[in-house]
């Protein structure tokens, strides 16, 4: 029987536009591609999901055109959404610019997906769940901050919480900020975020910190581009190499790495084993445009098969 993943992210619709180069301010982007998917918390769960999880999203849905792509998205991936529809708002968007170079700009507004209260969380028990994954977005968002905060200090047990404090770390309040770390059993965090979150510049000087703040069984990924990742717990600090390609499109690439990692530590992998599967799968994921374009399982495996070889 697969592990069992309980999303409590959200998912947006990513407005994607391939553009020459992201505008100065006052400018106008050239545009050479235009499509509407859904993003957001949607690719961890996809990555997960084809890394060969049992994935079911917990936060919120609305109605409207918007919510109607994010429900035809999850069920294209038969990914079950737990919590009642949210009848008074649309879902949230994000505005994605992808400039030549493959590098992403995102400018977001929520919808539903920003909105919760502890009586719907509480629903969800998440102890019924192996893991669990919170991104910072959920406590960033003025309609859902309160209720996961007071959600995270309270006493329901939640199981292998995976913390991703995302891009707007630096905004998060701190005591949901706090609640959030106390309760992780795995931060995995880019490395500007973990610099935000540790006070320190050196990506592996901050991953060994914010490790020592882990519990024994959990630790710390910080996600480093093109450098590969670092994976640190309270027993090791160890980087672990990149799977060079050329990059066309980087949107999502984090978030396949969070929901590849989270499906081999479920699986069994150790932590650097489950880095190094990570790397490969965001990679990959890379190479075609898209924000959910997790590869499957076993086209990670040939990759890492063929990098061997070599």
């Amino acid at each position: 029987m697969s592990a069992r993943l309980l999303q409590l992210s959200g998912v947006v619709v990513d407005l994607l536009y391939e553009v020459e180069m992201v505008p100065a301010p006052g400018d106008e982007a050239i545009v050479t591609g235009f499509s509407i998917k859904p993003g957001g918390g949607f690719n961890a769960m996809v990555a997960a999901k084809r890394a060969g999880m049992d994935v079911s999203y917990g936060g919120a849905l609305g109605t409207g055109p918007f919510a109607r792509m994010v429900r035809e998205g999850l069920n294209r991936e038969a990914i079950p959404f737990l919590r009642p529809q949210d009848t008074e708002r649309d879902q949230g968007c994000c505005t994605v610019m992808i400039d030549r170079s493959g590098e992403r700009t995102f400018v977001a507004s929520d919808g539903a997906e920003g909105h919760a209260n502890v009586e719907a969380l509480s629903m969800l028990a998440a102890s019924n769940f192996d893991w669990t994954l919170l991104s910072g977005y959920a406590l960033h968002y003025p309609g859902s901050r309160s209720a996961m905060h007071e959600w995270l200090k309270g006493d329901a047990p939640i199981t292998n919480l995976v913390f991703d404090p995302s891009p707007v770390v630096a905004e998060l309040p701190s005591n949901a900020l706090g609640a959030a770390c106390e309760r992780a059993t795995w931060i995995s965090a880019n490395a500007r975020e973990a610099a935000v979150l540790s006070g320190m510049t050196d990506a592996v000087q901050a991953a060994q910190s914010l490790a020592a703040r882990t519990p024994a069984q959990g630790g710390v990924v910080v996600r480093d581009g093109a450098q590969g990742c670092i994976v640190a717990t309270r027993d090791i600090c160890q980087r672990v190499e990149p799977f060079d390609v050329t990059p066309v499109d980087t949107n999502g690439a984090g978030d396949t790495h969070l929901g590849s990692f989270i499906a081999r530590l479920a699986a069994g992998d150790m932590p650097t084993d489950a880095a190094r599967y990570a790397n490969v799968a965001a990679a990959l994921s890379t190479t075609r445009r898209g924000p959910a374009t997790a590869p499957f399982a076993d086209e990670v495996v040939a990759a890492l098969k063929r990098k061997e070889a070599v």
